[in-house]
C-alpha cells in the first residue's frame, strides 16, 4: 500500500511539473481550454498565433521606443538652422580619409560637408560630400591642379585654394563671386617674383588670403561680403592671418595681434582686447565670428561674437601649444600632445574621443565642423561632423533628429485623441445603451450630428480660427481635443450596440435583483465584456487619428513648425523640386509614418480576429 501511495506521490508531482514547464505546444481541445486558460489568455494565444500581427506588433515596438527613448539622446532645438548644411543628402563618409592619403599626409584642410589633402607626392585627394551647389563638383579638380605638385591646400565654404611647389595658387569650385580673381598687386607680385615667396594659405566665405614669407598678405575674392583690404602700415610684418565669414585678424612678426582690414568703425575685432597689451602671441585662429589668440605664457584669449560657447575655455593640463578653428569651435594641442575642444558641439565637434587619451598626438587638422588629429604612431583619429543618417532638410536641420522627435508627438497627439474619444464614446455609448428612451435618442442624435460634420474641413476651420491665438504648445492641445472630439461618435455607436446585447443577459437581471447601482452595473459588470472589442477599435482609431493629425500639418492647419511632426515635415515635400532632387526629405518621413500606420492596422486586425473564436474555425 505504501508504495501504491508512493507511486500515486509521483505522478502526480511529475504531471504537476509536466503541466507548468512542459510542452504547451500541445494543442489543447475547446473544452479544455475552456476550463484552463482565462479568455484574456485565449486572446493573447489566439495573437500569438498570427505571425503578421506579432510582426507588425514588434516593429511599431521598435518605432514606439525609437521615438520616445530616442529624443533623449538626439536633442531637438528648434531655432537651429545652418545655411552651410542646406539639403545634404544621406551619408556618413565626410571624413573617410582615401586609402591612398592616410600614411603620407602633408595636410588637412576640412570644409563644410568635406575634406581635401595633400600627399608627400603633391598629390591632392578630396573625398565627403563635395556639390557646392547644384551644378559644381569640388571633386572635380583641375587638369593643371593634377598635373602640379602641391604643397599646400586650403578648403573654403564654396572652393578650395592650393598652391604648388614653384609658388603657384591655384582656385576651383564656385567662382562666379570673383574667388578666382586675384588682386593687382598680387598679380604683379607673382609676375615679378618679389614678396611672393608664400608660406600660407587660407579660404573662408568667398575670399582667400596668403601670406608671404616676407610678411606681405594677399587678399581677394567678392570685396562685397568680406572686408579684403589690407592697409599698408601692416604690410611687410605679417606673420599669419586668422579668416573669420567677413574678417580677418593678423599675427605681427613682433607678436603683436592686429586687425588690418578697413572696417574698423563696425568690427567687432578691431578692438583688440587689453589683456594682449604686453604679451608675445606665438598662434590666431578664428571661427566664423571670433578670433582667439595663443599667448606665450600659455594663456588663450578670445574675443568677437561669443554666442557659442567660444569663451568658456577649458582646463588644460599642459600649455597650449598650437590653436585651430572651425566653424564654432576651436582645438588646442598642448606640449604634451593632449588635445582640447570647446564651442559649439552640434556636431560632436568638441568631444575629443577617449582613443586620444595617452597618445602623443603630433599635428591636427580642424576646420568647420570636422577634426583631425594625427598620432605619433602615425594613427588618424576624427571627431565631428561625419553625415546625415537621413540627410538634411532646406533649413539645414537633420531631418534624422526631426523624423525621431516629431514621431513622439505625432504617437503622443493620436494617443491623447484617442483617450479622449474613448473617454466620450464609452461615457455616452454606455448611457445611451443601458438607460434607452430619452436620453438614448438624445445622444444618438448628437452623436450623428457629430459624425455628419465633413471631418477634415470642420478641423481645418476650427484650427484656423482658434489655432492663431496660440502659441504652439497649446495649438498642441487644441489638435489633441479637436480629433478627441469629433472622433467619439464611432465608438459610442459600438459601446451603445455591445450594451444592448449585454443588459438582457441573466447576470445583469440578478445584480439589478441586488441592489447594485445602474451605473456601477453599467461601466464594472457590463463595460469588462465589452472590453476587447474596445481595444480594437482604439488600436485602429489610434492610426486613424494619428493619419488625421498628419494631413492637418501637411495642409498646414496642424501642429505649426518649426516643432516638428510626421505631418508637417512633408510640407516641404510638396512640390517636384523636392521630389525630384531632394528625395530623402519626403521618402524616410513618409516611409516611417507609413510603416508606423500599417504596423498598427496589422495589430488591429490581428486583435479583431483574435477576439472573435470564429477566426479559429469554431
Amino acid at each position: 500500500m505504501d508504495n501504491n501511495k508512493e507511486t500515486k506521490k509521483r505522478f502526480f508531482l511529475f504531471r504537476w511539473f509536466g503541466r507548468l514547464f512542459g510542452n504547451r505546444n500541445k494543442e489543447m481541445s475547446i473544452f479544455e481550454e475552456e476550463l484552463l486558460q482565462s479568455p484574456f489568455r485565449t486572446i493573447l494565444q489566439n495573437f500569438y498565433e498570427k505571425k503578421l500581427a506579432m510582426t507588425g506588433l514588434i516593429i511599431f515596438l521598435l518605432i514606439f521606443l525609437l521615438v520616445f527613448i530616442g529624443p533623449g539622446y538626439w536633442k531637438l532645438d528648434l531655432s537651429y538652422s545652418d545655411s552651410t548644411q542646406v539639403n545634404i543628402p544621406p551619408g556618413y563618409n565626410m571624413m573617410d580619409i582615401p586609402e591612398e592619403l592616410a600614411d603620407k599626409i602633408v595636410t588637412i584642410s576640412p570644409g563644410i560637408t568635406y575634406g581635401c589633402g595633400v600627399d608627400q607626392e603633391g598629390n591632392v585627394y578630396i573625398w565627403g560630400y563635395t556639390k557646392c551647389t547644384g551644378g559644381i563638383d569640388l571633386a572635380n579638380i583641375p587638369q593643371e591642379v593634377l598635373d602640379a605638385r602641391i604643397v599646400d591646400v586650403s578648403a573654403g565654404s564654396d572652393h578650395i585654394v592650393a598652391l604648388d611647389d614653384a609658388g603657384k595658387i591655384y582656385v576651383w569650385g564656385n567662382t562666379r563671386l570673383q574667388q578666382d580673381q586675384f588682386s593687382t598687386d598680387m598679380l604683379m607680385a607673382s609676375r615679378t617674383g618679389m614678396n611672393w615667396d608664400i608660406v600660407q594659405i587660407e579660404a573662408s566665405n568667398q575670399f582667400s588670403a596668403a601670406v608671404s614669407s616676407e610678411g606681405t598678405l594677399y587678399l581677394w575674392g567678392n570685396a562685397n561680403m568680406a572686408d579684403i583690404k589690407v592697409r599698408k602700415a601692416y604690410q611687410g610684418n605679417v606673420e599669419k592671418v586668422a579668416l573669420t565669414s567677413f574678417e580677418y585678424v593678423v599675427l605681427m612678426k613682433d607678436g603683436t595681434v592686429g586687425y588690418a582690414g578697413y572696417n574698423n568703425a563696425n568690427s567687432v575685432f578691431a578692438a583688440i582686447p587689453a589683456v594682449l597689451e604686453g604679451k608675445k602671441v606665438v598662434d590666431i585662429a578664428a571661427t566664423s565670428q571670433t578670433v582667439a589668440a595663443v599667448t606665450e605664457d600659455g594663456q588663450i584669449v578670445v574675443w568677437g561674437n561669443t554666442t557659442n560657447g567660444e569663451s568658456i575655455i577649458p582646463e588644460m593640463d599642459s600649455r597650449p601649444k598650437e590653436i585651430y578653428g572651425g566653424r564654432n569651435h576651436y582645438t588646442i594641442l598642448c606640449e604634451d600632445g593632449s588635445v582640447y575642444s570647446w564651442g559649439n558641439n552640434t556636431h560632436r565637434q568638441t568631444e575629443v574621443p577617449g582613443s586620444l587619451d595617452n597618445k602623443e598626438v603630433l599635428t591636427v587638422f580642424a576646420g568647420y565642423f570636422q577634426n583631425y588629429a594625427i598620432t605619433a604612431d602615425g594613427e588618424i583619429i576624427t571627431w565631428g561632423l561625419k553625415g546625415y543618417l537621413a540627410g538634411t532638410d532646406d533649413l539645414g536641420r537633420d531631418v534624422f533628429n526631426r523624423m525621431i522627435n516629431g514621431g513622439k508627438l505625432t504617437m503622443t497627439v493620436g494617443a491623447s485623441s484617442v483617450i479622449i474619444s474613448t473617454f466620450l464614446g464609452i461615457l455616452f455609448g454606455g448611457l445611451a445603451g443601458y438607460f434607452g428612451g430619452r436620453m438614448d435618442l438624445l445622444i444618438m442624435r448628437l452623436a450623428e450630428v457629430i459624425a455628419g460634420l465633413p471631418f477634415i474641413p470642420f478641423a481645418m476651420i476650427l484650427s484656423a480660427v482658434i489655432g492663431s491665438r496660440l502659441d504652439p504648445t497649446q495649438r498642441v492641445y487644441l489638435i489633441m481635443v479637436v480629433l478627441g472630439l469629433l472622433s467619439w461618435p464611432s465608438i459610442c455607436r459600438l459601446v451603445r450596440a455591445q450594451i444592448l446585447a449585454e443588459r438582457e443577459k441573466e447576470f445583469v437581471t440578478a445584480a439589478k435583483a441586488m441592489g447594485v447601482r445602474e451605473m456601477k452595473i453599467v461601466f464594472k459588470h457590463i463595460m469588462p465584456n465589452i472590453i476587447s472589442i474596445l481595444i480594437v477599435t482604439m488600436t485602429l482609431d489610434f492610426a486613424t487619428c494619428m493619419l488625421t493629425e498628419a494631413t492637418l500639418s501637411y495642409l498646414g492647419f496642424g501642429i505649426p513648425l518649426p516643432t516638428p511632426t510626421w505631418g508637417n515635415m512633408l510640407t516641404g515635400a510638396n512640390n517636384s523640386v523636392v521630389i525630384q532632387q531632394y528625395w530623402w526629405r519626403w521618402v524616410f518621413p513618409a516611409t516611417l509614418f507609413g510603416i508606423c500606420t500599417i504596423c498598427i492596422n496589422v495589430i488591429g486586425d490581428g486583435l479583431r480576429d483574435a477576439v472573435d473564436p470564429k477566426s479559429n474555425g469554431r
